[in-house]
């Protein structure tokens, strides 16, 4: 079949192999290297082969699929499960749990094992990867629930950001909710996607977290989603966000390197699309 190609003609075969939702970029340079993969005919060995609209792709001995517009869902992710397509010691996985009827997908960004709430899902690699980027500017909202009495004076560091391991953190979010016995509910706001990021925030200001559920993505909020259901995300609300992310994005871009002195009241708050999401993307 003919693929899709960047523009000035052509792309790389993983890329291409992803955008046909066939798998992630990394799982298609695995595929590559299983020597499941030829192009004209001739088996490939190097995921950076650049290729174009009139190469043949197989996989498996059969053509790509017709590339299917850019979709979304919303996941409510329970406890126990691995944000991973197989897992070597054998743990349930995200992808097992799915309802029947859902076409092959990709998660944007992970939830760990012991993590629960939103996670975004998709059938398209470049889609995942925009929306994963930390220049996208989309605040991820987290109800966390820590052992001990954290004060203000405590999380300060965490809202200025930290060094971990020689690893720096962006500044996060942090309001405390309320304690509860032993334990603090408090509402943490990140930018990035660290792996573990909160978790080794907070026992870096000596907390420990025993609960921790993603609430927000950006606009899309959890809401009322019942652990393990999905739902899909309308195209005409994902085309809304993804064009004021786009926005954002070139008005970022074109910014004067010097600007005026900030106010002195001037603090990181969320973007207008980190706020309340439209019913249809809850």
């Amino acid at each position: 079949m003919v693929t899709e190609a960047d523009e000035g003609g052509g792309a790389r075969i993983a890329k291409v192999l992803a955008r046909a939702g066939l798998a992630s970029r990394r799982q298609a340079e695995v595929m590559i290297a299983e020597g499941r993969v030829k192009v004209n005919g001739k088996l490939i060995e190097s995921p950076a082969l650049n290729v174009g609209p009139h190469d043949r792709i197989t996989v498996d001995g059969k053509p790509l699929p017709a590339p299917e517009p850019a979709r979304l869902w919303l996941y409510h992710k329970p406890l126990g499960l691995v944000t991973s397509t197989r897992d070597d010691e054998g743990r349930p996985t995200v992808f097992e749990a799915l309802p029947e009827g859902m076409p092959r997908v990709v998660s944007v960004g992970r939830l760990d094992l012991n993590s629960e709430g939103l996670l975004l899902l998709t059938n398209d690699g470049a889609l995942k990867r925009r929306l994963e980027l930390p220049s996208t500017g989309w605040l991820r909202k987290y109800r966390v629930r820590v052992n001990g009495a954290p004060s203000e004076e405590m999380l300060a560091p965490l809202r200025a950001g930290v060094v971990i391991e020689g690893e720096r953190f962006l500044p996060m979010i942090v309001s405390i909710d309320r304690q509860q016995g032993a334990n603090a509910w408090l509402t943490i706001g990140i930018r990035e996607g660290r792996n573990r990021e909160i978790r080794r925030a907070l026992a870096h200001v000596g907390l420990s977290v025993n609960r921790l559920i993603r609430v927000s993505y950006g606009p899309f909020q959890l809401g009322t989603l019942a652990k393990g259901a999905v739902e899909e995300v309308k195209p005409r609300v994902l085309r809304e966000q993804l064009g004021e992310a786009q926005g954002a994005e070139t008005a970022r871009a074109a910014r004067p390197a010097r600007k005026a002195a900030p106010r002195s009241d001037r603090r990181p708050v969320a973007r207008k699309t980190g706020g309340k999401a439209p019913k249809s993307a809850r």
